[in-house]
């Protein structure tokens, strides 16, 4: 591993932890040329594909769920460690349930699911980029079932 201040490529590890729910591996590095330190993660290289809606197909990157969870939770009362939560538990979801491919539209549900827990402002966000609303009805369409569920339970 290359130091990132000097480029000397000789360095000693001072500490290895489990990272991301077990996805990963965060080690501290002390470079041997100029003593400082850094850190570098080591994740195992995915071959799982997603399956776009035009038919091509991309690995699988949880990062991209990261930019629009951000997007849908933009001014919302939602902390950094509840996003990352909600994407660990989606990628722990995806390896657990899908070996090789994977529908675009599956992993949107998983994300949808878990939203609509979390934030319903933020899901209908989410929601309306994913399904692509074309229009005020798609709206109180996804909206329904929420504004029914919440009637009933003041009802009771």
């Amino acid at each position: 591993m290359k130091c990132p201040y000097c480029s000397v490529d000789n360095d000693k590890v001072i500490d290895s932890r489990s990272s991301n729910d077990g996805f990963s591996i965060r080690r501290r590095r002390e470079c041997l040329g100029c003593q400082r330190r850094y850190t570098t993660y080591e994740r195992l290289e995915q071959t799982l594909k997603v399956i776009k809606k035009d038919g091509s197909r991309e690995i699988f990157e949880p990062e991209k769920i990261r930019a629009g969870l951000e997007k849908a939770c933009w001014k919302r009362p939602i902390g950094d460690q509840q996003i990352r939560s909600l994407i660990e538990d989606v990628e722990r979801d995806v390896y657990d349930r899908f070996e090789l491919e994977i529908p675009s539209h599956e992993v949107g549900e998983m994300i949808m699911e878990r939203l609509k827990n979390l934030d319903q402002v933020a899901y209908v966000r989410f929601a309306s980029v994913y399904r692509q609303f074309k229009d005020v009805r798609d709206f109180v369409h996804e909206l329904q079932p929420m504004l029914d569920q919440n009637a009933e339970q003041r009802h009771r």
